[in-house]
């Protein structure tokens, strides 16, 4: 972009006079006006130096007017071009940092011509097909906005109308059954209203007939008693003839109604477990882009592959003795030569295991409870007992402890590079301790971090109650924090070579990678893959190795898995 700055006469300016500048010395780097550029174009030393107008000056983009003709270091004209460093260099440079440097060349040779070199049209044309490339990328991806947008429309119909169908056929299996229960109910509501009616009338006789026996009795001759007995006799034998009938033919059984839910019916409770999946069927992509030029600049350009090529293969699994019953795995390392160490909270022990996963022997056992290890160099084990405020340094091959770190706070992550430990406290504090003199520095962290790992400099943590995943310089400025759907209570973090950042998530059964910037991430491990509450990884960035503890779904064991990555 052109600069709208208004250039003055630098010459004027040191005088303390604003005059506008009219000219530009490329080879001074001077700002002149009108006057003050008059004697130095007639000067014997300066009237070969080449000279734009200010007007055209404004008009180069902005990082290539700080391009400056001298070194920023000693301050001296650059004369020679080192072909190894790709950068142009003045005498000094070579004395301070080309001494092994042995393709020099003048500065001269390789700016000769640039302008009208083949590399201008081509770079010309690269940024030309870049442009065009990125245009139809946007286009295309604005596309797929569209188009996913609109299969999420249909999905959401689809999954409506599945449960519209759902609830009409329910409903219409409800009616049924009302209907059933009501005609059911009205046949056996009929049945002993018409009995009921029945005993009602006899026993209407039968009380009648009380209320006339005693005025018989009292009133009537012996001939109207007897004549009367007998009717009552026939009255009374044929009534208890009618009830011994009825309770011989079961007409009083008591008739309940019930109702058995259809055990298929029940089962949908029990055994659907999801209305379905969703799922992300990857195709090709039919998005045609312009071939760029494969050699440009390939010596400067890592081949570092993309988070979408990340996908662990697996190896092994540790092989954990049954005697040795339940292990709680809150660390677990791989060491330089290969072989592996898991830390066991629940018994306070650290076990080491072969190459191949074979339980070897136990390391050590700890008094106090153990929250997390690191290797650090050599056979050393960095080991944190939390609630005692200590870090240990354990000799792996010695079986014992040789140096305890007294800490100001509680310990619940640790990492190392070799030559510096941190501890992490799980809230705002970092302890870092310098392994040459063992000096213990306190760094501030904004937000808190738990597990940590450490590489280049960078310390990356997890944030287990806010699910974040952090990134800070060693001297806790944050350069980035991240949060995903799929990143829910993490645990162990680790980085590999190329600073891809691997999490534990607890809560999902996952393990995921976050990209070196913190802005994507990817699930690559799950519960399809046997992965349960992972709470510790490892990896060794030499060997591309990668272990993560987890349960193992069959016994509610605790293991780890060796992956490949």
């Amino acid at each position: 972009m052109a600069s709208s700055v208004k250039h003055l006469c630098t010459i004027c300016h040191d005088d303390g006079i604003s005059n506008s500048a009219v000219t530009w010395c490329t080879e001074c780097e001077v700002f002149f006006c009108g006057d003050c550029e008059k004697p130095h174009s007639k000067s014997r030393l300066y009237k070969n130096h080449k000279t734009m107008s200010a007007e055209d000056y404004k008009k180069l983009p902005t990082f290539m007017q700080a391009i400056s003709n001298q070194c920023r270091d000693h301050k001296e004209r650059f004369e020679l071009y080192c072909t190894y460093h790709a950068c142009p260099c003045c005498v000094q440079c070579i004395t301070d940092k080309h001494k092994m440097c042995k393709e020099m060349k003048p500065l001269s040779d390789i700016l000769q011509q640039v302008k009208s070199s083949a590399s201008v049209q081509l770079f010309e044309k690269d940024l030309k097909d870049l442009k065009e490339n990125l245009d139809t990328a946007v286009k295309y991806l604005k596309t797929r906005i569209t188009t996913t947008n609109t299969q999420k429309t249909k999905a959401v119909e689809e999954i409506q109308h599945m449960r519209k169908s759902i609830s009409d056929y329910l409903d219409n299996l409800e009616q049924d059954i009302l209907n059933d229960l009501e005609s059911k109910h009205s046949k056996l509501q009929s049945n002993m209203a018409t009995l009921l009616q029945q005993m009602e009338q006899r026993a209407s006789q039968i009380d009648l007939m009380q209320s006339q026996f005693t005025k018989m009795t009292q009133y009537a001759t012996e001939l109207q008693v007897y004549i009367g007995l007998r009717e009552i006799e026939k009255t009374t034998s044929e009534t208890t003839k009618y009830i011994e009938y009825l309770e011989s033919g079961d007409h009083f059984g008591e008739n309940n109604l019930e109702v058995n839910i259809s055990s298929a019916l029940k089962s949908i409770l029990k055994d659907v477990k999801s209305f379905g999946d969703i799922n992300i069927n990857t195709t090709s992509s039919t998005l045609k882009l312009k071939a760029g030029r494969k050699d440009q600049a390939q010596h400067l350009v890592q081949n570092v592959a993309g988070i979408e090529q990340i996908k662990p293969s697996l190896l092994t699994k540790l092989t954990i003795p049954k005697d040795m019953g339940c292990l709680y795995i809150t660390a677990c390392l791989i060491l330089p030569d290969g072989k592996f160490i898991i830390l066991d909270k629940k018994q306070k022990q650290l076990l080491l295991f072969s190459n191949d996963g074979i339980f070897i022997r136990k390391v050590i056992t700890f008094t106090g409870y153990p929250w997390d290890a690191c290797f650090v160099r050599n056979n050393t084990v960095a080991v944190v007992l939390g609630p005692v405020h200590q870090t240990v340094l354990v000799d792996v091959e010695k079986n014992t402890v040789i140096q305890t770190i007294e800490l100001s706070h509680p310990g619940v992550g640790v990492a190392s590079d070799g030559t510096t430990l941190v501890i992490s406290d799980n809230y705002s504090q970092c302890t870092t301790v310098n392994l040459s003199d063992m000096s213990h520095t306190i760094i501030e962290v904004m937000g808190g971090v738990g597990r940590i790992s450490l590489y280049k400099g960078n310390i990356y943590g997890t944030n287990y109650h806010e699910n974040k995943v952090c990134c800070y310089k060693i001297t806790g400025e944050p350069l980035w924090t991240f949060q995903n759907q799929d990143i829910a209570r993490p645990r162990g973090i680790t980085v590999d070579k190329n600073s891809f950042v691997y999490i534990a998530s607890n809560e999902y059964n996952s393990i995921v990678v976050v990209s070196p910037d913190g802005k994507i991430c990817k699930n690559i491990l799950s519960m399809n893959d046997e992965i349960k509450r992972p709470w510790a990884i490892d990896i060794n960035k030499e060997t591309g190795m990668m272990l993560v503890s987890s349960e193992i779904s069959i016994s509610g064991r605790e293991s780890a898995f060796v992956y490949k990555i």
